[in-house]
């Protein structure tokens, strides 16, 4: 049995559907089972959850195999944190499945730091460090920002910044496809496994992409960093968003493919063309 914690998210409902098709019993963990309907219905078993409650973790682990972890609280309902899920939350999942004997499969970000400047790359770097030294078998996932959240984001809303800085993105489904190829090859425990996408590209850069794979030539908008900086201490979206048009954020994901020979590297275009593909039919 493979547990999947963050199963009804963006990257955990691809990595559900992968797992199932792949012939794995799953079973999602979620604090809203209403969010799991999407999922395939009666062969995954839904249980309801929250990983900042280590309590309701302990029933969710009998029979799993391997735990996954794909949860974020950088946004989301609930007044979800980065510290109180992506830190304390991962915290409490690799506990129990330290206690279940279940090896643990998590999600982590390129760029995880002690000293990085994100809140999130904080958090992750030590939900890292904590599994690391949890005494079970465990692979880490570090992915770059992954281009479908973020071509959602700038598709409601204006570029954050100057939006000049490089950033690497990603397709999520190139990053399910490694968690699933994680969960089975046991080979990679104890090891970190970085993937990003083909090309560092600016927001001004990814704006223009959607743009043009939409067919469509509007002028793009940004917030102006005066106003990020006046929002930055009270919200920790301005804060994100000045940082990452300011620090490196650049990867260099065809090095040290060696892993991931047989994933995919998705070009940019085709994962926004899949991307609103996929949503069309929902709009």
């Amino acid at each position: 049995m493979i547990l999947v914690a963050g199963g009804t998210g963006r990257l955990g409902t691809i990595v559900v559907s992968r797992l199932v098709a792949g012939g794995h019993d799953v079973r999602v963990f979620t604090r809203e089972p209403g969010r799991a309907q999407h999922l395939h219905e009666g062969s995954v078993e839904i249980v309801r959850g929250d990983v900042r409650d280590r309590q309701t973790i302990e029933p969710a682990m009998d029979g799993v195999t391997t735990l996954v972890s794909a949860v974020q609280g950088f946004a989301g309902p609930g007044r979800v944190t980065p510290e109180s899920v992506d830190r304390d939350g991962n915290a409490n999942l690799a506990d129990a499945a330290a206690n279940a004997g279940a090896d643990v499969v998590m999600m982590s970000i390129v760029g995880a730091a002690a000293d990085s400047p994100m809140e999130l790359f904080r958090a992750k770097h030590s939900a890292e460090q904590h599994l690391r030294g949890g005494g079970t078998a465990w692979t880490i996932i570090r992915a770059t920002a992954f281009v479908e959240l973020w071509a959602e984001i700038l598709g409601k809303a204006p570029v954050f910044g100057r939006g000049d800085n490089p950033i690497n993105f990603v397709s999520v489904r190139d990053v399910a496809a490694v968690v699933e190829r994680a969960v089975d090859r046991t080979e990679w425990r104890g090891q970190v496994v970085e993937v990003g996408g083909p090309d560092n590209v600016t927001f001004n850069e990814l704006a223009a992409m959607l743009q043009e794979v939409r067919g469509t030539n509007r002028k793009s908008h940004h917030i102006p960093r005066w106003l990020l900086r006046g929002l930055a201490p009270v919200a920790r979206q301005p804060r994100a968003a000045l940082t990452m048009d300011t620090i490196d954020m650049t990867f260099d994901a065809a090095s040290g493919r060696t892993l991931i020979a047989d994933v995919p590297m998705t070009d940019l275009r085709t994962a926004l063309s899949e991307a609103l593909g996929q949503a069309r039919p929902h709009s």
